[in-house]
Order: C-alpha cells, then structure tokens, then sequence
C-alpha cells in the first residue's frame, strides 16, 4: 500500500472534503493547489505497459495524471489532520513550532507512523482501535497493538505491516460510513 493510496482510502473513510483536504495540507505546512490535491488522490501507478498493436509490447510510459505522494507530504497531511481535528497545541518553551519529520523511506514505518497520527488525530483509545480492526475482520490483542506503538529501537516494537493499517483504514469506514 503506498502514500497514495492511504490518502485515498483516508478520504473515504473519514468522508473529508478537497475544500478541507486543502485546509488540512495547509495546517501541515503544505502548500497545494485543488488539482494537486486531486492527483494525489488518483491510485498511484508509476508506470503502465501498452500493449496494442502499433505499441512495442514492453515500451513503458509514464502516467502523468497522477502525483505520487512522498512520505514527507502524507506525514504533514496527518500533522494537519492532527490540527484540523484537536486545533493548534501552543509549543512549550524551547519546544519547535513544527515536529521534525523523520523520512526513512521505510514503508512499514510510515504504517506504524499513520496509525499513531490517526490514533492522536481522532482521540481514539487501545479499545476504540481493537474495535476498529474488529469490524475490518481482524483480531488483535492489546498486546500486539501496543507493540505498533512502540518507537522503533524498543525491544517490544513491531512494524506494522500493510494488512494492519488497510484493515484499520477499512474498519474506520466501516465505522463512519456504515
């Protein structure tokens, strides 16, 4: 699952507007425009074969329609998403006015990343998040949930893995949507 498909299925799953997906990027200290927006949230494929018959059967075209969304901009987003929700936190003394962005490319890592955002984001409990996964299918104890929670150098952490967080975003529009 990529950034740009967790923004979509976000999206959904949460019904935001592009009027407040702009907002959001906005308070996560992203510029865009409305139809930037719109092509972060066209399912990314970065490449696509054609194979008629004037095409060569492996010639590889880029597809432009679409904008695929680095990990820095997915995090701003739930930074935003974290203000546009809970509204802006003034900073301690000594304390930066924006979290510094972490960007190790990690895929796993930008799970666990999501889900502790949206977790903040929605003021969602341990229960509330079993719950979610529950109605998405998924049994997991506190245990293990916890443990996606955990910073990555910790000796009980765990990388959350794409079927973890697609289910939860599954299971928060279960939730929302009905």
């Amino acid at each position: 699952m990529d950034n740009n498909d967790i923004l979509i299925r976000l999206r959904y799953a949460l019904d935001i507007k592009n009027t407040d997906m702009l907002k959001i990027f906005k308070l996560g200290g992203v510029e865009l425009t409305e139809e930037e927006v719109r092509k972060l949230l066209i399912k990314s494929k970065d490449v696509f074969r054609y194979h008629n018959a004037g095409d060569a059967p492996d010639e590889i075209e880029a597809k432009e329609e679409n904008i695929k969304c680095k990990n820095s901009t997915l995090e701003s987003f739930l930074n935003g998403f974290i203000i546009f929700k809970r509204g802006k936190q003034d900073p301690r003394p000594g304390q930066p006015e924006m979290p510094v962005q972490k960007d190790n490319g990690n895929p796993n890592n930008i799970n666990n990343m999501v889900l502790k955002k949206l977790k903040i984001a929605l003021t969602l409990t341990s229960d509330d998040m079993l719950d979610i996964l529950g109605k998405a299918g998924v049994i997991v104890t506190k245990g293990e949930l916890s443990a996606l929670f955990r910073n990555e150098g910790h000796k009980n952490y765990k990388e959350c893995g794409d079927k973890y967080a697609r289910n939860f975003l599954k299971g928060l529009a279960i939730k929302n949507r009905g």
